[in-house]
């Protein structure tokens, strides 16, 4: 939970140096302090992460993506959120490098996946079918019902358009965010999957990461 915590809490430090403080005029902080609700995140640590980004000169606090690959051929891309790019470098190849991995240029993975963005809201007696026909216009590309309430799914570009959408027509947004699907994917044995799990574990405990994306069939 306190990696959650601290994942969310630089996409509020990011959200705000990219768009400013107020959530009304900044639709990234919004996504997040929804995200932040939907975590049960506590008041304090949002607070502190908004001081953080008001008082502190994050100008070198950036976002970095790093690809690469894992054994048995796994394709594997790293998001980050660092203010020191020379060790976030560093730690990331050290990772690869000791789970017998290789860390790529900018590029040679991220095509094999697909950006999506995706919105989780409150099914209040909406009904999907006509939501999705609704949404469609706006990018949407598939729309179900879960128990936890209906989800969305559309390409990266579209996140702004379909959040302006809900928020115009009421429809209470539970959390949002991206992901990167694979295209294709790599089916392992189970001894091989444990070699990319001692990898993605490795990834994931680093600090600086945000979020790891892989090939692997998990199936």
């Amino acid at each position: 939970m306190s990696k959650t915590f601290s994942r969310i809490g630089k996409d509020i430090v990011m959200a705000i140096k990219e768009g400013g403080p107020e959530p009304e005029a900044n639709s990234r902080l919004r996504a997040v302090m929804q995200n932040a609700k939907a975590a049960n995140m506590p008041k304090e640590i949002i607070e502190r992460a908004i001081k953080k980004a008001k008082d502190k000169d994050t100008s070198n606090y950036k976002e970095v993506i790093f690809e690469g690959y894992g054994p048995h051929g796994v394709a594997i891309l790293v998001e980050t959120a660092t203010d020191n790019n020379n060790r976030t470098v560093a730690n990331i190849r050290s990772h690869f490098t000791k789970c017998d991995g290789s860390l790529g240029t900018s590029g040679s993975v991220s095509f094999m996946f697909d950006h999506t963005c995706n919105f989780r809201i409150e099914n209040k007696g909406i009904d999907p079918e006509e939501l999705e026909l609704e949404l469609i216009d706006f990018g949407a590309e598939e729309v179900f019902v879960d128990e936890d309430g209906i989800i969305i799914y559309a390409p990266f570009e579209s996140f702004g358009s379909i959040q302006k959408y809900l928020e115009e027509n009421n429809m209470e947004i539970l959390s949002s965010g991206f992901e990167r699907i694979p295209q294709v994917t790599v089916t392992l044995t189970e001894e091989q999957k444990k070699d990319i799990d001692k990898l993605l574990e490795r990834l994931e405990e680093d600090d600086d990461v945000q979020s790891v994306f892989h090939t692997m069939d998990e199936s």
